[in-house]
């Protein structure tokens, strides 16, 4: 599995560790940085991710900021990326199950490292599962990225 990685500088420890902990295992690692606990702006690492995946180049992403809730507004502001702050392995899980989650959230001031690394193996083990309840459901959510609100009227 191929996965987009990257985080600001309040996830930056964390994403080191994550870092470390993926290249140990058998998945293609990019990452799209940041490399450094220098002050920079989450959103330009959410972009980064959302785009390996738009583009073809990783299948999944995972973003680290301080809460995991800013880069989670700014991926979901991507047509194609579906983004969740999981701090607990069910979410982690069903978010793909269900709802086709491609990019987990996560908050290196809210997680420790152990707790990160379950929640990052529940998340890349997880497959979706196209029940008629989730598709019905994901068709939804697409039309609403495609037309707004007035997707739905």
């Amino acid at each position: 599995m191929r996965i987009a990685l990257g985080g600001d500088r309040a996830g930056f420890p964390l994403k080191q560790v994550v870092v470390e902990r993926l290249n140990g295992i058998s998945v293609s690692l990019i990452d799209c940085g940041t490399n450094s606990s220098e002050s920079c702006d989450y959103p330009d690492f959410a972009v980064a991710v959302a785009r390996e995946i738009i583009e073809g180049r990783a299948d999944r992403g995972i973003v680290v900021c301080g809460s995991g809730v800013g880069v989670s507004v700014a991926a979901n502001k991507i047509p194609g990326i579906r983004a969740a702050v999981c701090h607990d392995t069910y979410s982690a899980h069903q978010g793909v199950e269900h709802d086709d989650m491609n990019v987990l959230c996560i908050g290196g001031r809210i997680i420790g490292s152990e707790l990160a690394f379950e929640i990052i193996d529940s998340f890349l083990r997880a497959r979706y599962v196209p029940q008629e309840r989730h598709t019905r459901r994901l068709e939804k959510v697409l039309k609403i990225e495609q037309g707004g609100l007035s997707a739905l009227d």
